[in-house]
């Protein structure tokens, strides 16, 4: 794999029993970036505040991140909804930047917004009784998987995610993350900036609206996946799989774009088991590895 400047990754959702900490904790001990971006959601307080969960992969995955931390990586930090409670210590987590925006200059110069995305959730800012419920919702959803699942392999099936499927199928979701992908892009260019990386949503995609560029990082409840970028500044989405039979199949969906705006085939593999180029925004300054989702 090409040596990787930048890694960006949100929504692992620490003390939800059904995210997969220890896939990106095995990732995460394959490279050493410049920069780390935690995009939010990190810890899932919302979870733990109703009842405590938490295992040793969670620390040794928080471990981790302090060694690169020691080692030279800069770390950031932007707070989500389910870790809302760190906005309290903007700009003063020891040696982590922490703010709700960042902004990050790529190694071709290019100027990314760095930001969970649930500013840009109207049930989140409005009608927090509501995206509770949707969480605990979603959560009934993610354990039903578990359920279907073990039936489905049981039978020599292929996994299949039920939240997943129901996402799709729901037309108020698919216009929420419409709606959402245009709002945060249009906040992106009202930051002067040609590009904005999120998360929220737990949907990863590469796209272009409005002439920005739109970067979702995805998630480890499900998806599994963290945006990358190189050191001549591109950017691509990794996928590391967890579930499924041992060979690997792929499946190509349509409408995803290049960060220069060009469409994009992506895929989906299942098998087993000196300058500091972020300010805040708006003011100063198993073993296997990912596969990568390809640019085209």
């Amino acid at each position: 794999m090409r040596s990787i400047r930048s890694i960006f990754f949100s929504d692992v959702h620490l003390g939800c029993r059904y995210t997969h900490a220890d896939a990106l904790l095995q990732f995460l001990r394959g490279h050493e970036p410049e920069h780390l971006y935690l995009v939010g959601d990190i810890l899932d307080g919302w979870r733990l505040k109703r009842g405590w969960y938490w295992t040793d992969t969670y620390t040794f995955l928080l471990r981790h991140i302090v060694g690169l931390m020691k080692r030279g990586t800069r770390v950031y930090y932007t707070p989500g909804n389910h870790d809302d409670f760190l906005r309290y210590y903007l700009h003063d987590l020891g040696s982590i930047q922490i703010a709700d925006e960042l902004v990050h200059v790529t190694a071709d110069g290019r100027r990314l917004l760095v930001m969970h995305g649930d500013q840009f959730d109207t049930a989140v800012r409005h009608a927090p009784w509501l995206a509770h419920l949707g969480d605990t919702g979603y959560n009934l959803l993610l354990g039903l998987n578990v359920v279907f699942n073990g039936v489905r392999r049981r039978l020599g099936m292929d996994y299949w995610s039920l939240s997943a499927a129901v996402k799709r199928r729901v037309k108020q979701a698919t216009n929420f993350i419409s709606n959402f992908e245009t709002l945060i892009t249009q906040h992106a260019a009202d930051r002067d900036c040609t590009g904005v990386v999120c998360g929220h949503i737990h949907t990863p995609r590469i796209s272009r609206r409005g002439g920005i560029d739109y970067y979702n990082t995805g998630d480890w409840v499900e998806s599994c996946t963290a945006l990358v970028e190189y050191y001549d500044g591109t950017l691509e989405l990794l996928h590391r799989p967890w579930h499924g039979p041992t060979e690997r199949w792929s499946r190509w969906f349509p409408g995803e774009g290049r960060q220069r705006g060009e469409l994009a085939n992506v895929r989906e593999v299942l098998e087993s088991g000196g300058h500091n180029p972020a300010t805040v925004a708006g003011g100063p300054g198993s073993n296997r590895e990912l596969t990568p989702i390809p640019q085209g």
